[in-house]
């Protein structure tokens, strides 16, 4: 990782994927998550990346946040290039640079919800600046709650103070797993509105995974994955341009796979005579 006395041109881009593969298996028994995906997600973008079962996008946010080393191909994380990085030095980079939001919030619940938000800055070695902390808890609706556990707090209360654990570094990026998928409609839409503002007032980037057209229509894009490959993406989407898209993908997916049941029933023939 890059000395912090060096003094770097930062580029436009929070995250860049360059030509990612990953395969998991070898031979015949390969599997392909995702199939050469060149991609980038400018600094204060909101961006939701979307498709069908089976269609690369838990591999994909996996790769680009560095849980998850690519077969081949480069990702960079804030202008820091991900290969070569230790497991060490790769979770210094999460700590710094990168936030966390995922459905299952992801919280100790024998901690406090000021102890969860403070946690990874307190891993990392470094003092919370309690003013931050409480700033970022007023933001997110749960300045009256940093002494209770997350048993205390409803769904919506905890994934705000995942939000607020993600948030109160500052990092670069934040990515989101389906961050709304356990919540009742108002408290996602809620939800989604917190993501949203860092990307406007602090030049954040957010990368969501949705399976919901309403939760993507948040974002300034829509991404589409099918089959581990991009298969097309909606600038200012409204819900009903996602959900069209996902369909016809659905539609796409369906054919592809029973396309490829009728090869292998015909080559199972072949073999068999």
């Amino acid at each position: 990782m890059r000395r912090k006395h060096e003094v770097i041109q930062r580029t436009p881009n929070s995250v860049v994927l360059q030509d990612v593969r990953r395969v998991y298996g070898r031979g015949s028994n390969a599997v392909v998550a995702l199939d050469g995906i060149s991609i980038s997600f400018e600094r204060g973008t909101f961006t939701a990346v979307m498709g069908p079962s089976g269609s690369g996008k838990s591999t994909f946010l996996h790769c680009a946040a560095g849980l998850d080393r690519p077969t081949s191909g480069s990702v960079l994380i804030d202008d820091q290039p991900l290969a070569g990085l230790g497991e060490r030095q790769l979770t210094e980079l999460r700590r710094e640079r990168i936030g966390f939001v995922f459905q299952s919030f992801n919280l100790l619940p024998a901690l406090t919800v000021w102890q969860n938000v403070t946690l990874p800055q307190e891993l990392d070695g470094r003092r919370p600046n309690r003013a931050a902390v409480r700033e970022v808890l007023d933001r997110v609706g749960l300045g009256d709650r940093s002494k209770n556990r997350p048993g205390e707090l409803s769904g919506g209360q905890q994934q705000r103070v995942a939000i607020a654990r993600a948030l109160v570094a500052r990092p670069a990026v934040i990515f989101a797993d389906e961050p709304t998928g356990a919540l009742d409609t108002q408290t996602a839409a809620d939800v989604l509105e917190l993501l949203r503002e860092p990307v406007r007032t602090q030049g954040q980037t957010v990368v969501m995974v949705t399976h919901d057209p309403v939760a993507a229509s948040y974002a300034d894009q829509v991404v589409f994955l099918a089959d581990g490959i991009l298969a097309g993406s909606l600038h200012s989407p409204t819900a009903d341009q996602v959900a069209a898209q996902m369909t016809h993908l659905g539609k796409r997916s369906a054919c592809t796979h029973n396309g490829n049941r009728s090869a292998l029933a015909g080559n199972a023939k072949v073999a068999a005579r």
